[in-house]
């Protein structure tokens, strides 16, 4: 197929993630970043403000292995499925497009992908009266505070047996792990990698031996 490159030599490319579907992030690529691509199964771009190619992972190390590319119809826009090694986004999100606009209450679902997106859009574009960007703004000293305190009340409700105390306490507390996470650039994924590196379920990997 011969694609139609822009006025510029440009067209959009749409990165998606290959096994999820989720769309990572818009980019756009001329002739020859296209061709490095395919050369080398990993996305290069060309920046439009730097007027130069650039590998995605070169600075990050969050390589982009490419899995397939498709046209659209018109031949003007292309998706590119990717197999990625950490966050598309600089912010450290999984995917650059996190600023909610609209969602229908009906198909709306809770995830902590979903919730770390929320975080990070309040850390970048502060929201008047948001208790999130005001921790922020407070700095990590604030948010390591709360994350001890949070530790306190699930200690305190756990001790009483309580369930439904405990449970609001800890999600009191994975909420405030969360915003330390965004505050700490640390991704949801370097969690999950650091937990599948270990046998979590049968051995403690630090702190305490079992006798």
């Amino acid at each position: 197929m011969e694609l139609k490159f822009d006025n510029h030599g440009l067209i959009p490319a749409i990165v998606q993630d290959f096994h999820t579907k989720e769309v990572l992030t818009l980019a756009y690529m001329n002739e020859e970043s296209l061709a490095l691509t395919l050369a080398e199964k990993r996305t290069v771009f060309y920046s439009r403000s730097r007027h130069c190619l650039w590998r995605k992972g070169e600075t990050s190390g969050n390589v982009q292995k490419v899995l397939s590319i498709k046209a659209d119809c018109d031949a003007d826009a292309l998706v590119i499925g990717v197999e990625k090694s950490g966050p598309a986004c600089p912010t450290g999100s999984e995917s650059c497009f996190f600023n909610e606009i609209y969602m229908d209450e009906d198909v709306k679902d809770f995830c902590l992908e979903s919730l770390y997106n929320l975080l990070l859009g309040r850390k970048s574009d502060p929201k008047e009266g948001s208790y999130t960007s005001y921790l922020f703004a407070k700095g990590k000293d604030k948010i390591l505070k709360k994350v001890g305190e949070e530790c306190t009340e699930v200690i305190i409700a756990g001790t009483k047996e309580d369930k439904e105390e405990t449970i609001f306490e800890l999600a009191d507390l994975v909420y405030h792990c969360l915003v330390l996470m965004v505050e700490s650039g640390i991704s949801l994924d370097d969690i999950k990698n650091e937990l599948a590196k270990r046998h979590i379920v049968d051995h403690k990997v630090k702190q305490e031996t079992m006798k």
